[in-house]
């Protein structure tokens, strides 16, 4: 069945990418080394493939749906870059990030470049809801960003602010996505609700076994293992893990947390989080997520889009990188 949903995403792909080239020309010219740089790096196109689905979902088949999926690439492009010089992170997907190569003020005024030609290819729609759909995914996204940098070495972060950080900055766009190709198609009431709630659940089951990955051996994701514990960002297995502790053991896991441990140490905590099994809860409660998703996507219209829909949720659940 994934075989079905890889091939149909590599169909999609072809005129995706394609609708990111033309955006990328019509780029001020100091913009486009920045811009292809960050959305050349890979990335799977989940977001504008999401709108395309939508939208097909919905008995939609006008070719114009894959401008406004690249929007959404587009606004998540933009994140990724600030989210980099925020992060001082040297790699993106393996590759050295922008700021690394260029310097810090062009590829923040390059994302805010980026930003702005997306919203202008939505706003070239002409539909006023789009318009807001796609500003709110914007706001929110970053209200979850400035919530991510203020929670940033806090062990006390309850479960509920930082399931609101992942709602922001995360699952906000994936909702966003889906809505935008429900709306271009015209939707009812209970269809565009029905592809919000998929897209919210789906954003932050996503979400959730990212954080899962972040634990697992560098060779086996292609990134580097513990980021979230070096960076100090209390994640949900983090969290529970800390729970876990006795009072000694906390107070290793803080020092390590603020930044006091050495690279061995933090790989050496990371394996224990795994086999203490915190990874997999993780992964246990994103399904409930992903369950979510699947309710409401089945009261969509019958057809092989929304079956390609639910076969996102399968692939949600067994990301591997």
């Amino acid at each position: 069945m994934i075989q079905r949903l890889i091939e149909r995403l590599g169909r999609e792909t072809v005129p995706i990418n394609a609708a990111l080239d033309r955006a990328m020309e019509s780029l001020p010219s100091p913009v486009r080394p920045v811009a292809r740089h960050i959305l050349e790096a890979g990335g799977k196109r989940l977001r504008p493939f999401l709108t395309v689905l939508s939208a097909r979902a919905l008995d939609y088949r006008d070719e114009d749906i894959y401008v406004l999926g690249v929007s959404l690439e587009m606004l998540h492009a933009a994140t990724l870059l600030h989210d980099d010089v925020l992060d001082n992170a040297s790699l993106r997907r393996g590759r050295a990030t922008a700021h690394t190569l260029m310097d810090v003020p062009t590829v923040i005024l390059a994302g805010d470049a980026l930003l702005a030609e997306a919203n202008a290819l939505v706003a070239s729609f002409g539909d006023p809801r789009l318009t807001a759909c796609f500003s709110e995914a914007t706001s929110r996204t970053a209200a979850g960003e400035i919530q991510e940098m203020a929670a940033r070495g806090r062990t006390d972060l309850a479960r509920e602010a930082y399931d609101e950080i992942v709602r922001g900055k995360t699952a906000w766009l994936l909702r966003a996505s889906c809505e935008m190709g429900g709306l271009r198609a015209g939707g009812d009431g209970d269809a565009l609700d029905a592809l919000a709630l998929y897209g919210e659940n789906l954003g932050m089951a996503f979400q959730y076994v990212d954080d899962a990955l972040d634990l697992a051996p560098e060779d086996v994701t292609g990134k580097p293992t513990g980021g979230d514990l070096r960076e100090g960002k209390l994640t949900h297995p983090l969290r529970l893990f800390r729970e876990s502790l006795d009072d000694g053991r906390r107070k290793e896991f803080d020092r390590m947390f603020s930044g006091g441990g050495s690279s061995e140490e933090v790989l050496d905590m990371a394996a224990g989080i795994r086999d203490a099994g915190f990874d997999r809860m993780v992964r246990q409660e994103a399904d409930a997520y992903l369950e979510k998703a699947r309710r409401a996507v089945l009261r969509l219209p019958d057809g092989p889009d929304r079956d390609m829909l639910l076969l996102v949720t399968d692939h949600v659940r067994n990301r591997r990188n």
